[in-house]
């Protein structure tokens, strides 16, 4: 009896029903894509603020060098939460007995940890070297060979490319680690990681280094870290604020579309009073009413969300959001309780009903 009585309501009232049926159906669609992008979204910018570099940034104690164990226990500390490319530096000589620095890096972990680079060409073989667009006006305007001194060792060196960032970077020359060692004996003394994670996982992994590499400056770029956190607060706040909006606005809907139902079936109410039914009989009635609509409106508009975040994943991180069934009961319980909230008011006038009044058309 209670079935039919609910889709008699809503085949009777069409447009109430479809009305509250649309404002549920959104609310549930904006609730299950701004999860889903607080999920997912994290993930993503963490990915994206890593194009822009190393977070944190290691450097030997003065005079000293990172021994080969100390690279292999670096990378031991971040167990694959990061990446990490040692650098190592030298002040040599031009043919002009200019000086200049000179830094020994991986490439491929170069490459890899400072896609921001702008690089014409990247060495790949010995002898080979990345200048920096400054140091290539001194060096060799017409991007020829040129020869650098180093406590009276010489080495002959090929431009392979050029490098421009707007830093520091400009005014050096970069050759592998391997020519680097060979040429001058000197091991790194600086080690650039990004590490991927949240604030408080950064910060771990910063504890992990300074307990693991003693005597050694740990320490996060502030620019990249703290800059990265405020952005990912900021885009979780506005996705959480965007979702309570959209959810409040869906739920006066609701509740709009149930007083209108409650007011244009006073006389039934009033009805089955008289019959004998009680307050909480009614008021079980029309919560069930707010129920199956929560229930009805959810399962399309996961759908809805999932799709919505898919495009937003898409246009903005130009990879979609991937669904996630976890997020399903939270917006199935959260379109039910939505409902069920937009009921009590219209559940506070049922109580004052009386049916005499009613019926006698008062």
């Amino acid at each position: 009896m209670l079935s039919r009585m609910m889709v008699r309501a809503a085949v009777l009232r069409k447009g109430s029903a479809i009305s509250a049926l649309t404002a549920t159906i959104v609310a549930a669609a904006a609730a299950t894509a701004m999860l889903n992008l607080f999920v997912d979204v994290q993930a993503k910018l963490q990915k994206e603020f890593r194009k822009f570099g190393a977070n944190v940034v290691i450097e030997a104690s003065p005079g000293r060098n990172f021994s080969p164990e100390n690279l292999s226990t670096i990378n031991s500390s971040l167990a694959g939460r990061g990446l990490a490319a040692p650098f190592a530096y030298a002040v040599v000589r031009t043919s002009k007995d200019q000086p200049i620095v000179v830094a020994g890096v991986d490439f491929d972990l170069a490459r890899k940890l400072d896609p921001w680079w702008s690089v014409s060409a990247w060495p790949h073989n010995s002898g080979e070297a990345l200048v920096g667009v400054r140091s290539a006006q001194v060096l060799a305007p017409s991007g020829g060979p040129f020869d650098l001194a180093y406590q009276g060792h010489f080495l002959h060196l090929t431009n392979a490319g050029t490098l421009r960032t707007g830093a520091g970077e400009d005014s050096r020359v970069y050759l592998s680690l391997t020519d680097f060692r060979s040429w001058t004996g000197r091991e790194p003394s600086v080690v650039e990681i990004a590490v991927s994670g949240s604030p408080k996982e950064i910060n771990s992994v910063i504890s992990d280094l300074q307990a693991n590499i003693p005597g050694a400056d740990v320490r996060p770029v502030r620019q990249v870290s703290e800059g990265e956190a405020r952005i990912m607060g900021k885009t979780r706040s506005t996705l959480l604020f965007s979702a309570a909006l959209i959810v409040t606005t869906a739920a006066l809907c609701v509740l709009a579309t149930l007083m209108g139902w409650v007011f244009d079936r006073r006389r039934d109410f009033a009805t089955m009073k008289a019959l004998g039914a009680s307050d909480r009989l009614i008021a079980m009635f029309v919560a069930g009413e707010a129920a199956v609509l929560g229930l009805v409106g959810a399962i399309p508009g996961f759908a809805l969300g999932t799709g919505i975040a898919a495009w937003i994943g898409r246009a903005n991180f130009h990879a979609p959001v991937s669904p996630r069934l976890s997020v399903f009961p939270p917006v199935l319980a959260g379109a039910i309780v939505v409902t069920l909230i937009a009921a009590l008011l219209p559940l506070q006038l049922l109580r004052r009903i009386q049916p005499a009044m009613i019926l006698r058309g008062e």
